[in-house]
C-alpha cells in the first residue's frame, strides 16, 4: 500500500515488467554470449572476405541476433530442465528459478520469444538457413538432458556450439563450407573442453544426486586431462582452419596468444586446488574468443576487406 500525510491512498505499483526482464537475463547469463558470438564472426566475416571482400552489416546484424536468440533459449531451457538438480546443489541453489526471482511461466515465455527471434532472423538470411534451424534447436534441448543417461554431456554440449561458424557461414554463403566446419570443430571441442573444468567443481553434488559427467564418474584428474587434450586438439583445428583459409600473420598471431591463454589456464587449475577456477573459466576463455576474433578482423582487413 501507498500511504501520504493523509493516508491509505491505495495498492503501491505492481512489480514492473523491466525487473522480470532483468532477471530473465540474468537467468540466462547473456553476458556468456562472448564465448560464442567472436567464432561466428571470424566464420561470418571470413565468408565475405572470400565472396567479394566487403562487410554486409545486415548480415551481420541478422547473425548476431540468431546467435544472441538461440543461446538465450538454451540457457533457459537448460535452466528451467535443471531446476531440481540446481535446488539441491548448494552452488546452484541461488539460481533465480530456484529463489522464485523468474517463474517457470515467465522462463518458459522467454525462451519461447527466443526461439521465435532465431527462427525469424533465420528466415530472413537464406533458404537453407530457415531449413536447417530446427536442427540447431534439436542439441540445445537434448544437452541439459544429457547429465542424465551420458557421462559426457560436456560433447553434446560441444556439438551445440559447433554449429555456430558452421550457421554463421551459411548466413552469408548458401552454402556448405568444409572450412567452416573445421572451425566449427575448433570451438566444439574448445567449449567441450573447458565445460570439463567448469565441471569439477561439482563433483561432490553430482555424485549425491547421481548427476552423470566425465569429473562425477573419473575424477578431478582425469577430467583435467581431458580439457588439455580437448585444448591442444583444439589448437590444431584452428591451425587447420588457418591454412585452409590461406590467413595471414594478424591471425597466426591470434594463434599464438590463444595457445599462451590455454597453457595459462591450465597452470592455474589443479586437481587439487579448483580456487581459480572461475577465472579460469570466464576470463580466460572470455579472452580467447575476443583475443582471436580481433587478430581475425586485423588480418581481413589488411588483406582487404572493406569495413
Amino acid at each position: 500500500m501507498m500511504t501520504t500525510a493523509e493516508g491509505v491512498v491505495g495498492p503501491g505499483p505492481a512489480p514492473q515488467a523491466p525487473g522480470k526482464v532483468k532477471a530473465f537475463l540474468r537467468l540466462v547469463m547473456i553476458e556468456h554470449s562472448v564465448f560464442a558470438l567472436p567464432f561466428a564472426y571470424i566464420a561470418a566475416l571470413t565468408a565475405m572476405y572470400l565472396a567479394d571482400r566487403s562487410v554486409h552489416w545486415w548480415t551481420l546484424a541478422l547473425v548476431t541476433v540468431c546467435m544472441v536468440g538461440l543461446r538465450t533459449f538454451a540457457m533457459a531451457a537448460n535452466r528451467i530442465i535443471d531446476r531440481e538438480i540446481d535446488a539441491r546443489n548448494p552452488r546452484t541453489a541461488g539460481r533465480e528459478l530456484v529463489t522464485g526471482a523468474v517463474s517457470v511461466r515467465t522462463a518458459w515465455t522467454g525462451a519461447g520469444v527466443a526461439v521465435a527471434v532465431f527462427l525469424g532472423s533465420a528466415a530472413l538470411l537464406n533458404p537453407l538457413c530457415l531449413a536447417l534451424a530446427p536442427v540447431a534447436v534439436v542439441p540445445m534441448v537434448v544437452y541439459p538432458y544429457g547429465k542424465r543417461f551420458t557421462n559426457y554431456p560436456h560433447a553434446i554440449l560441444g556439438l551445440a556450439q559447433a554449429m555456430g561458424p558452421v550457421g554463421a557461414w551459411l548466413a552469408v554463403t548458401g552454402t556448405w563450407s568444409w572450412d567452416a566446419v573445421v572451425l566449427g570443430l575448433a570451438v566444439g571441442v574448445w567449449i567441450g573442453g573447458f565445460d570439463l573444468i567448469f565441471a569439477c567443481q561439482d563433483v561432490a553434488a553430482d555424485r549425491a544426486e547421481g548427476v552423470k559427467s566425465v569429473p562425477a564418474r573419473f575424477g578431478v584428474p582425469a577430467a583435467l586431462w581431458g580439457s588439455r587434450a580437448c585444448h591442444v586438439v583444439t589448437m590444431a583445428l584452428l591451425v587447420w582452419y588457418a591454412l585452409a583459409t590461406d590467413a595471414g600473420a594478424f591471425f597466426w598471431a591470434g594463434l599464438a596468444i590463444v595457445a599462451v591463454a590455454f597453457v595459462y589456464e591450465h597452470t592455474i587449475v589443479r586437481p587439487h586446488d579448483l580456487s581459480r577456477l572461475n577465472r579460469a573459466f570466464f576470463t580466460v576463455n572470455g579472452f580467447i574468443g575476443i583475443a582471436l576474433f580481433v587478430c581475425a578482423l586485423l588480418d581481413l582487413a589488411v588483406r582487404g576487406l572493406t569495413l
